[in-house]
């Protein structure tokens, strides 16, 4: 089964050349292709809180008590897609335990949007679970991703191991492409979901367990990237719940699709998931290679690849990302012991997959490796590699296990790890600048932003350090719940999202 296409947009109707990549200023994850978390804003708050809950109304936040708060907004029980910015909305991915719309209950993937300016609910996409349970779509996760804003579209990965893209306007001006939102809410076989203004409007799908076979373990977790009109997605694909088993060893972890109509342009065939230690759950990162884009893709294989858009056909009539290079991103005494034999998967000492992004800035790439949060503390390496070479020029030893992406600016890199430390790296050198512990478990990425490093932690507290190679404390702000999300900053407003709730500070 190929993408769902309404017929208009295949025969051109909504024809689009070149679509935008983060033309606002927090229009995708990462913020930019290169998916640097660095941003330019200026003026944003540092003395903030994220306030008490009402006395009136339970689970809302008194926004009185909130410091630095212009808005606050209910989402579900858990929530793990980072906000992005553009368009006038704030979108955002999380689960139905608060629903929007009163007709469809139960346990969902969603995507809220927002108004920028004053958090008003505009619309949602509610996602049904797949069946086959924890083992492919883990209960009450939602939807993982962040959605990539271009035009007046959104492209986001569902937990159906589907892309989707959106007419950000929603229903409310019609019904632009895909025709049958109700149904697809509703679920394979289940009645129709009565549909109205605040639902999205979605204008195709593709379907990669259906079209690729692919299998995603758990939850399919990744965000898209953008470039020239081609959606570069990951797939998830991993092992059975059991972790004994690659139930499609075949299947790609990185496939290219046409940004207007949902078509597949090409897919990797070079053996990652048949290399893969548990899943794939790496977002694609744009860099450039001999002057022409280039696409990294952390492998669940513990590899950081560099592909080319085009490539030629499999031997199945597939197309195919081309592969540049590749290079192991674990040290080797990661991968074998002293007597020269296979360290075990997911022992502390042994290799690890890559989890967050890859980071491409001034003609380097950025890695750091990482496991599944249920798996514990293991060692971790950080890597710079020149992206004409594929051969690194340092690597980083000092840090853990990370599931978080660089944040690279001014010749120093600053990443946090899984055990809760933030470091500062030289850019040139890879050698330690300094090392701050925040005593907690760290999920998301650092923000630089203003002169100050921001990141949230899974004891809700936001630590806001300052910017630079002298180690300075700037502030703590508690929230009321875990943070696993990053904070991003677009048009003088910082967001921090918590497992229930998104805050928009600033003037």
């Amino acid at each position: 089964m190929m993408a769902s296409v309404h017929p208009s947009l295949a025969c051109g109707v909504f024809l689009l050349l070149s679509l935008p990549s983060g033309a606002d200023p927090w229009a995708e994850w990462g913020g930019s292709p290169g998916k640097n978390m660095v941003s330019s804003e200026t003026g944003l708050p540092f003395d903030i809180s994220g306030g008490e809950e009402s006395e009136e109304q339970e689970g809302q936040i008194d926004l009185a008590s909130a410091k630095g708060c212009k808005w606050v907004v209910n989402l579900g029980s858990e929530s793990y897609g980072t906000p992005t910015i553009g368009s006038g909305l704030v979108l955002v991915g999380t689960n139905n335990e608060k629903p929007r719309n009163p007709s469809i209950e139960g346990d969902r993937g969603v995507v809220m949007a927002f108004r920028e300016k004053d958090g008003t609910f505009v619309w949602q996409l509610t996602v049904p679970k797949l069946p086959g349970g924890d083992e492919v779509d883990w209960e009450y996760l939602g939807i993982c991703s962040s959605t990539l804003i271009a035009g007046d579209r959104g492209y986001v990965m569902t937990n159906r191991g589907e892309v989707a893209c959106l007419d950000l306007k929603g229903l409310a001006d019609g019904n632009q492409g895909f025709g049958d939102e109700g149904q697809y809410m509703a679920g394979p076989g289940k009645e129709p979901r009565k549909v109205g203004p605040t639902d999205a409007d979605i204008l195709w799908t593709y379907d990669m367990m259906k079209s690729l076979g692919v299998r995603p373990h758990n939850i399919t977790s990744s965000s898209v990237a953008l470039v020239g009109g081609t959606i570069l997605a990951t797939t998830s694909n991993g092992f059975d719940e059991e972790h004994d088993h690659l139930p499609a060893p075949d299947a790609p972890t990185l496939i290219a699709l046409d940004a207007m109509t949902g078509k597949l342009k090409g897919a990797e065939q070079v053996g990652i998931s048949k290399a893969t230690m548990h899943c794939n759950w790496s977002s694609p990162c744009i860099g450039s290679y001999k002057g022409k884009p280039a696409v990294l893709f952390g492998g669940g294989n513990g590899f950081l690849h560099a592909f080319d858009l085009e490539g030629p056909e499999s031997k199945q009539g597939l197309p195919t990302l081309k592969e540049h290079w590749r290079i192991d991103a674990n040290a080797r005494d990661y991968r074998v012991d002293e007597d020269g034999k296979p360290r075990e998967y997911p022992t502390y000492k042994g290799p690890s997959e890559i989890v967050g992004t890859p980071v491409y800035h001034k003609g380097k790439a950025y890695v750091a490796i990482g496991q599944d949060p249920e798996h514990g503390d293991g060692v971790g390496m950080l890597s710079c590699v020149d992206m004409e070479t594929g051969v690194a020029d340092w690597t980083y030893r000092k840090i853990n296990r990370s599931l978080s992406t660089p944040s690279v600016k001014d010749g120093l890199v600053y990443v946090a790890d899984f055990t809760g430390q933030v470091h500062c790296v030289d850019a040139r050198t890879g050698k330690s600048v300094w090392v701050h512990d925040t005593l907690s478990r760290i999920w998301g990425s650092t923000l630089v932003v203003d002169g100050r490093i921001y990141i949230g932690t899974e004891d809700g507290e936001v630590v806001i350090l300052k910017e630079g190679r002298k180690l300075e404390e700037i502030a703590t702000a508690e929230f009321l719940g875990p943070i696993y999300s990053s904070l991003v900053a677009a048009n003088g407003t910082l967001y921090v999202q918590t497992q229930n709730h998104l805050y928009a500070f600033g003037k």
